[in-house]
């Protein structure tokens, strides 16, 4: 049996071989992240033996780049072992050459622990769990980053026209008619050299007949009165339509993203919507953060991931008694329970008594429903691990 171990890097990889009585016969081997250079690494391979049973392959999950080495050797139906670096290091400290870190080394230590069998191997979800994880990821990037543009726009709008989020509230700046109008009538001079009646008309066409000649004339007199700024005003301008459009395609970009998650939870079936304050997105971000449940042996151990465990500062003979969220692990699986737990809180019986039940204690909404948050992934647990749907216990 020969243990090939392999250190990751973003250009090139390093692999070493060891025998199964630890003879190293293949020392620090390069080739780079390219098909090119794995179709290299299996004709190295193949030198030792044409049988791909022979080989036990160990790599690190560093960063992304293992993933297109990975998926290539799986498609050659080699057995490979994926490792949490932590493991590695640990089993580093452990050898006379602890101190020292190169990448031949880290190969032959990876070999080295694969042959011992001393690891816990990181357990890889199955393809569509692997997608829900990039797909919400990519679709909380797009968020945030809308986000952003949001408040960039207030801040070059208050400029501007300061006025104009009187007459659309803060949410309705963003509505399908206020982006449209801020797009072509950008400015309290260009408002001001249209009739109420043709603005009605825009407002209408772009609101599908929910706004019309009241909305009109409520923005036709703040553009009247407006303390914008007329200094440098079409640079503002500028921005501010740039903004809008891309706003515009962030929002588009958001959409089919969710409908892409949404028929990948289609697909799956998955009992996690039947929780409480779950839906497909927020059910989306934690069955992808979670891969297989079965890696967490018990519910506590899914709570210490999601960081929603608590922390204890101790220092000498002190031990803190206000102990607070580690916020270790994954957060976006924290914020997602969060955010299923605030829904929860007062749309389930037994979450709500729960909730209550801290308040009562003295403790702050936000600690109850991080309370909450706790109760729910151990719900999220047993669910998952029986694939039963959520039933209220009365």
């Amino acid at each position: 049996m020969f243990y090939v171990g392999i250190d990751i890097g973003k250009r090139s990889h390093v692999a070493s071989i060891l025998t199964s009585e630890g003879t190293v016969v293949l020392k620090g081997f390069s080739f780079p992240n390219t098909t090119e250079g794995a179709k290299r690494l299996l004709e190295k391979l193949h030198t030792f033996s044409s049988v791909s049973d022979q080989f036990a392959i160990g790599l690190e999950a560093t960063g992304h780049y293992w993933l297109a080495l990975f998926s290539f050797l799986q498609d050659s139906d080699l057995l490979i072992y994926v490792l949490n670096p932590i493991q590695t290091d640990g089993w580093r400290k452990g050898t006379e050459i602890s101190k020292r870190k190169t990448d031949i080394i880290d190969s032959i230590l990876i070999a080295d622990l694969i042959r011992y069998g001393s690891f816990v191997e990181t357990s890889l979800s199955d393809e569509s769990l692997f997608s829900l994880k990039q797909l919400s990821r990519y679709r909380t990037y797009l968020a945030t980053t809308a986000g952003d543009f949001k408040r960039k726009i207030i801040a070059v709008l208050d400029q501007v026209f300061p006025e104009y989020a009187t007459v659309f509230s803060k949410v309705g700046v963003f509505g399908k008619a206020s982006k449209e109008v801020l797009l072509e009538f950008s400015s309290p001079e260009a408002l001001n050299e249209l009739s109420a009646e043709v603005l009605a008309a825009f407002l209408s066409d772009a609101s599908r007949n929910r706004l019309g000649l009241k909305k009109a004339e409520l923005l036709k007199e703040a553009a009247l009165n407006s303390f914008g700024v007329k200094f440098a005003q079409e640079a503002f301008i500028f921005q501010l339509r740039s903004m809008i459009e891309q706003l515009k395609f962030l929002e588009t970009q958001i959409k089919e993203t969710e409908l892409e998650i949404k028929n990948i939870m289609d697909s799956l079936n998955s009992v996690i919507e039947t929780i409480p304050g779950i839906g497909p997105i927020n059910g989306a971000t934690i069955l992808g953060e979670i891969g297989d449940i079965h890696k967490f042996s018990t519910a506590a151990k899914l709570v210490a991931f999601a960081g929603l465990d608590a922390s204890v500062t101790q220092s000498g003979s002190y031990e803190s008694t206000h102990n607070v969220m580690s916020k270790r692990g994954s957060p976006y699986l924290r914020k997602a329970l969060f955010s299923a737990a605030l829904i929860a809180s007062f749309n389930d019986p037994v979450f709500n008594a729960f909730y209550q039940k801290k308040l009562s204690e003295g403790k702050h909404h936000l600690t109850a429903v991080g309370a909450v948050a706790r109760k729910l992934t151990y719900t999220v647990h047993a669910i998952l691990k029986k694939n039963e749907p959520y039933q209220v216990q009365l």
